[in-house]
């Protein structure tokens, strides 16, 4: 069809202008959106001054050479000497490398336990309720509690549970396996997993329980098995539940100091945060301990965010198929 228009004469007349686009308007101060903002301004305030000023002060003093022991020079700048340090010391760069294997051995663990538990308690059976108050309880008891529980009463050598169970079944010499000095940092990541995996199991289930029932009818109607149904519709619903529990997972399990010092105190298994306990409390030096505490920052960070495209590229896979 031609542009142009005819007339009522016949003649042709140029098409009418586009309307003209209207700049956007400049919102104007809204009273009464202020109104309702100002009730939430003192908990805004609180949390700059609780997590923000902190971390800025952190960050200011792994800048500075700052030591509180008797023969240490005055304060000064450091420039990214703390930073240097902490890499090249082999007993900060352990630290590092044992905080990174714990965070991912655990958040992966815990988040594929969770999602197989939750699967289960998404069926109706007889009973569900009180296993779900049962599934949930490990993440309700108090981290050192825990920590000391797993310790002393499970993984203890000579008289824990694991050695009696051994003792039972006709393991030779089960007492005489040390699990908290051989295998310090897998009896740790046990014990979080323990831990921590309810806490991944109650946000997929809750993912579970948001799918259109519909889709799902519809789905097996059409002759899509337990899999297919899995694969193609339950995966790509749960990947926003998915993302938040590896992120949530990974700020929490990266910070973990609680299992470290009330099961094995240290040894072997001395991460970032413990090793900042050591650093600041033992050794005196505020400028290197901050320097830790920021790469705990950026190493949740990139955790956080290579967990979440992994996640990502698995479940748009899902999708495209």
């Amino acid at each position: 069809m031609s542009s142009v228009a005819l007339g009522k004469t016949g003649t042709a007349t140029a098409p009418e202008a586009t309307s003209k686009v209207k700049p956007p308007k400049v919102r104007k101060w809204d009273k009464a959106s202020w109104v309702r903002r100002a009730p939430l301004l003192p908990a805004l305030v609180f949390l700059i001054i609780v997590t923000q000023l902190p971390f800025v002060a952190t960050l200011v003093i792994s800048f500075m050479n700052w030591s509180a022991q008797p023969d240490a020079p005055g304060r000064s700048f450091a420039g990214f000497d703390n930073f240097k340090e902490v890499f090249q010391t082999p007993a900060y760069r352990e630290a590092v490398y044992t905080s990174i294997e714990m965070t991912v051995t655990v958040v992966a663990v815990s988040a594929i336990l969770g999602l197989g538990i939750a699967l289960l308690l998404d069926h109706a059976f007889f009973g569900r309720g009180i296993v779900r108050t049962m599934m949930i309880a490990p993440f309700l008891i108090v981290p050192i509690a825990a920590a000391v529980f797993w310790g002393n009463g499970v993984l203890q050598t000579g008289f824990g549970l694991v050695d009696g169970l051994l003792g039972e079944i006709g393991v030779h010499n089960a007492q005489n396996i040390s699990f908290l000095t051989e295998h310090p940092k897998l009896a740790i990541e046990i014990e979080l997993i323990w831990q921590w995996t309810p806490f991944m199991m109650l946000i997929l289930l809750a993912g579970l329980q948001s799918r259109d029932g519909d889709v799902m009818e519809a789905a097996s109607i059409d002759g899509a098995n337990a899999w297919q149904m899995f694969r193609n519709i339950t995966l790509p619903h749960l990947r926003r539940y998915l993302e938040l529990s590896v992120v949530l997972g990974t700020i929490f399990i990266v910070q973990n100091f609680d299992s470290i010092i009330g099961m094995t105190g240290g040894q072997n298994s001395t991460n970032i945060p413990f090793e900042i306990y050591e650093v600041f409390y033992s050794a005196k030096d505020y400028g290197a301990a901050s320097a830790l505490g920021v790469v705990v920052v950026i190493g949740s960070i990139i955790v956080a965010t290579i967990g979440l495209r992994v996640v990502s590229s698995l479940l748009t896979d899902e999708e495209v198929r």
